[in-house]
């Protein structure tokens, strides 16, 4: 059966279900199936089949990225009367989990009970993981104690819920008693720990996975991604690791996807070598506006503000769409070269063009645009104009234009409401002693060393990347 549009012709549920499968992952083709099927009377001959390409068509939207449509579909199935089987749910609760619906997500649960399905392994692995990805570990736990023998696929979904929900010690206990574990569970655990800021268990994890003496476990685009990430985050001896996994990765021929080219390009641009990051930059094939992100930012944070705008040119004249990460490294890059007609020009194009809604950091780069150029008094207006009240993000680019410039006065009173916000925070004390001490206002730099103490705060040491 070979045609360009399916709407000439009725069809039977065999038909239907020969073309979905062939036409899976197309779009169009499953709209054209689904309109036939909708509009002609080939569901009501077998409710097997009617099951199946009900199922069916509930994946294919799935996989197309239209959740939505997934779980409009699932309610057209019960207003038609048709049972569901628990093979119907996990593409629902895939699809509810993709779309962030906790409601839906919590509704198939009561379905997958109503139906007395939720005794299957798939279902329940499915809510382990939607559970963790709505922030309701509590739930995501018991759905996972629920299973009588939990398959490595169901571990992987619990150890990824731990990770997205800050339970590293969970996660790592899980993962230690596993008698099974693949390259997922390894590089769950590892993504877990890079994402909750715990570098150095996440490098050491990947250290004990490519020496690993129970299975051969080979690292796969996932693992290098978030242990790079790491290595770019670590104070010592993050870039010396990440030099030697980019090795790996050449040696073996690897792909340099968007995704892995990225990784290594933010980890080179945090480390301060453009060279080698422009280098990376230029073979990445098919580059995406996290790779532009990454270079613009590698260049407005090492002094090449000017060559960041010219790429951020380059990036719109090859129609990437920049996002909210793109407006932030450009931002900086004008506070940078203190191009404050420019940089307030852009933040105002770049949100009207690309529907960009700002956040607190980005009014918190206009105020740092604003203050780096000395301009002190407009900087405060500006905060003043805000529909919000300013955050530690806003008031902190207004401490450090006071630190450059020196106005003790103002950061006194910035620096003290930012200890307000943030009192265990140790970097607003020493930005406000430091300033106090450039103005020789020893006294005041006393106290505020003082209150550090009595509060229990220590100042965290500061190390070069590249040591």
């Amino acid at each position: 059966m070979h045609c360009s549009s399916f709407s000439d012709f009725s069809f039977s549920l065999k038909d239907a279900l020969y073309l979905l499968q062939r036409f899976f992952n197309s779009s169009n083709q499953i709209k054209q199936i689904h309109t036939v099927l909708f509009t002609t009377n080939a569901l009501v001959a077998s409710r097997w089949k009617t099951k199946l390409v009900y199922n069916t068509l509930i994946r294919s939207y799935l996989t197309t990225g239209q959740y939505k449509t997934s779980l409009a579909l699932f309610t057209h199935m019960l207003a038609s009367q048709v049972r569901p089987i628990n093979l119907t749910f996990p593409s629902l609760i895939k699809a509810a989990c993709s779309s962030f619906s906790v409601s839906c997500g919590v509704a198939l649960h009561g379905q997958t009970l109503k139906r007395g399905v939720l005794w299957d392994p798939f279902i329940q692995t499915s809510f382990v993981r939607f559970y963790g990805e709505v922030c309701d570990l509590n739930s995501s736990r018991k759905m996972f104690d629920d299973i009588v023998d939990p398959c490595v696929v169901a571990c992987n979904s619990w150890l990824d819920a731990c990770g997205r929900n800050g339970e590293m010690d969970f996660a790592f206990e899980l993962f230690q008693r596993m008698p099974v574990t693949d390259v997922v569970s390894w590089t769950t655990v590892i993504n877990g720990f890079s994402k909750n800021g715990l570098h150095a268990k996440a490098v050491m994890l990947f250290g004990e996975m490519i020496q690993n003496q129970r299975s051969v476990i080979t690292p796969n685009e996932a693992t290098f991604v978030s242990v790079l990430s790491s290595c770019a985050n670590l104070d010592r001896g993050g870039v010396h690791l990440g030099k030697q996994i980019h090795g790996y990765v050449m040696t073996r021929e690897i792909i340099l996807t968007t995704s892995l080219g990225t990784a290594l390009l933010d980890m080179y641009g945090k480390a301060g070598d453009l060279e080698m990051a422009l280098t990376i930059f230029h073979q990445i094939c098919d580059k995406k506006v996290c790779a532009w992100n990454a270079i613009i930012s590698a260049l407005s944070s090492n002094g090449r503000p000017k060559k960041a705008l010219q790429m951020f040119e380059m990036m719109k004249s090859t129609n990437v769409h920049p996002n909210g990460i793109t407006l932030l490294a450009v931002l900086t890059a004008c506070a940078r070269s203190k191009l404050v007609d420019l940089g307030i020009q852009l933040f105002s194009s770049i949100c009207s063009e690309y529907k960009i809604i700002p956040t607190s950091e980005h009014y918190g780069c206009i105020v740092d645009l604003i203050g780096r150029a000395g301009l002190l008094v407009d900087a405060v207006n500006f905060i003043r104009s805000l529909p919000f009240e300013p955050d530690a993000s806003v008031l902190g680019a207004l401490l450090g234009a006071c630190k450059i410039h020196e106005n003790a006065e103002l950061g006194n009173k910035v620096g003290k409401q930012l200890i307000g916000l943030q009192p265990q925070h140790c970097g607003q004390y020493v930005a406000l002693s430091t300033l106090n001490a450039l103005d020789s206002n020893w006294s005041e730099a006393e106290q505020v060393r003082k209150a550090m103490t009595e509060a229990g705060i220590r100042k965290i040491p500061a190390y070069s990347v590249l040591s």
